[in-house]
């Protein structure tokens, strides 16, 4: 019988480590030690650092079985690519924290609300909620699909590192404001947020070292690719849609 328990756990650690193993993820060194991320899917992405995992945007429920639970949870709207209570009740462990706005109250009554321009901590983490919006596209006149300080973008430093995810918006001035990014995941799909032509203006004049497309569905990432050769900033692809 213990024979057989440690056959079992052998074998579950063994689809473990393989399951995750099929998950490409890119690590980055701090002075606090490497952050390793991974893409999970569309919007969603693990963060593990310090011991630690943030979860951003978990949805779908059947692509966190293989994944650990989340120390911080951190959500950038309420929408349903972004906000899945199923997939937030998959991660959940006794001590998981919620960041997010405060429209997510309404679906996440114990959430911990981040306004636009809010610090908090976690950690070695530095959180600061990055306003997200739309300026000009919604789904009729005088209607926007992301009205401003409705959702958050975030910027998280850690070690020294800063790292930027957008969020679902438009090339907004508060994004081109940024400086001393390090890493920057930003979306671009229409109609809901922007075309690459637009992201890639908008990751000009911040200047990240690295961006990530993400929450690029049906997009043209070739176009983004040649808007920023010659800029000095690195532009990696990742299939966020296996």
């Amino acid at each position: 019988m213990l024979a057989m328990r440690i056959l079992l756990i052998v074998l579950l650690a063994s689809f473990v480590w393989h399951a995750q193993a099929q998950r490409p993820a890119d690590e980055f060194p701090t002075a606090a030690g490497p952050v390793r991320i991974t893409p999970i899917q569309h919007a969603s992405l693990m963060i593990e650092a310090g011991g630690q995992v943030i979860h951003v945007d978990p949805v779908g429920e059947q692509n966190y079985r293989d994944l650990p639970g989340a120390d911080l949870i951190l959500i950038t709207d309420i929408h349903g690519d972004h906000l899945d209570p199923k997939a937030i009740a998959r991660l959940r462990k006794p001590g998981t924290q919620i960041f997010g706005p405060e429209a997510a109250k309404k679906t996440l009554p114990e959430i911990t609300v981040i306004r636009n321009a809010d610090k908090k901590t976690f950690g070695k983490w530095e959180i600061e909620a990055i306003p997200a919006y739309n300026i000009q596209r919604g789904p009729a006149p005088g209607r926007l699909y992301h009205e401003k300080g409705r959702g958050n973008g975030y910027v998280l430093t850690y070690g020294g590192k800063r790292f930027y995810i957008s969020g679902d918006t438009e090339g907004i001035p508060e994004m081109k404001a940024l400086r001393d990014i390090d890493v920057a995941f930003v979306c671009m799909n229409l109609p809901y947020t922007m075309p690459p032509e637009e992201a890639a203006e908008a990751i000009r004049a911040f200047k990240p070292k690295v961006v990530y497309p993400y929450h690029y569905r049906n997009s043209d990432l070739t176009v983004l690719e040649k808007a920023l050769a010659g800029t000095g900033i690195e532009v990696r692809l990742r299939d966020w849609y296996r």
